[in-house]
């Protein structure tokens, strides 16, 4: 079975820093990759706000949040970032040829042993696995957003995929603080999506069907189930430009209206959701 200590995350982003930072804060000697050292930037300030985070999360390294903060190693340099890597998890936009070509390059990179695992929360690993040059070491592992609190670690391969690989990861994922979620086979949204996206499908086709506003959606939600969030505020933690980006990838009538709002309403205004302090809802 493989063994796992290094870990590189491709993507710096609001999961992949969360990716990152839960990694680090369990131990694993972690590489953030992104494109740019103005990315990078951006990166280490959203990590410094997770140090704060995570000061009141149990468990953990010794030197708790400020010693996993001060292990992670940043860089634009792809080659780097992986060339010792035990684990890559790519966490980038839900672009099918970004991560066509980006799986392309990492082939050609990492050593033999590396294991890659996508994120993604919307493409099969079966359609990326042909690109990756190593379809038996390959994998989602697929994150909630908040990893500190919402724990799960979703984990589904291919018929390709070798089962010790498979129970590698669902040993890092144990290892790194997760609660492993087992899938027996391939599905588009995973255990987690499968129960979510409906209930989100159905709070935006009130609110575009002019039956109820937001809030009116979320508070009815809240109190009918005792959950603590409604779909809105879902909405928000994911961030709308993921939930702008499925909308307008889905062929169906409402989907694109509610694409289409998002854009006009939120995007164009910078209301990405919590990221930004602002969404459905100011925070």
């Amino acid at each position: 079975m493989p063994t796992i200590r290094t870990v590189t995350v491709l993507g710096s982003g609001v999961l992949g820093s969360q990716i990152a930072f839960q990694s680090a804060f369990h131990g694993f000697a972690v590489t953030v990759y992104d494109l740019s050292d103005e990315v990078l930037e951006s990166a280490r300030e959203r990590l410094r706000g997770l140090a704060g985070v995570y000061e009141s999360v149990p468990g953990g390294v010794a030197g708790g949040p400020q010693e996993a903060l001060d292990s992670l190693r940043l860089t634009s340099d792809l080659a780097e970032a992986v060339a010792d890597a035990d684990l890559v998890i790519e966490a980038v936009p839900e672009d099918l040829s970004l991560k066509q070509e980006l799986y392309g390059r990492l082939g050609a990179l990492a050593p033999e042993r590396t294991v890659f695992a996508t994120n993604s929360s919307t493409l099969l690993p079966s359609d990326l696995k042909a690109a990756t040059g190593r379809p038996d070491r390959f994998l989602a592992l697929h994150y909630a957003n908040h990893v500190w609190a919402q724990n799960t670690a979703e984990i589904m391969g291919t018929a390709d995929t070798d089962p010790a690989v498979v129970d590698a990861v669902v040993e890092f994922a144990v290892s790194s603080g997760l609660e492993p979620i087992r899938l027996q086979k391939e599905k588009a949204g995973y255990v987690l999506n499968s129960l979510l996206v409906p209930l989100l499908n159905a709070a935006s086709g009130l609110l575009m069907g002019g039956y109820a506003d937001h809030e009116t959606i979320d508070k009815t939600w809240r109190i009918g189930t005792g959950a603590p969030l409604g779909p809105f505020q879902i909405f928000d933690v994911v961030g709308l430009r993921t939930a702008y980006n499925i909308a307008a990838a889905a062929p169906d009538e409402a989907s694109q209206a509610f694409a289409a709002h998002l854009k006009t309403e939120y995007l164009d205004r910078g209301r990405l959701g919590t990221a930004t302090g602002e969404g459905f809802y100011r925070y």
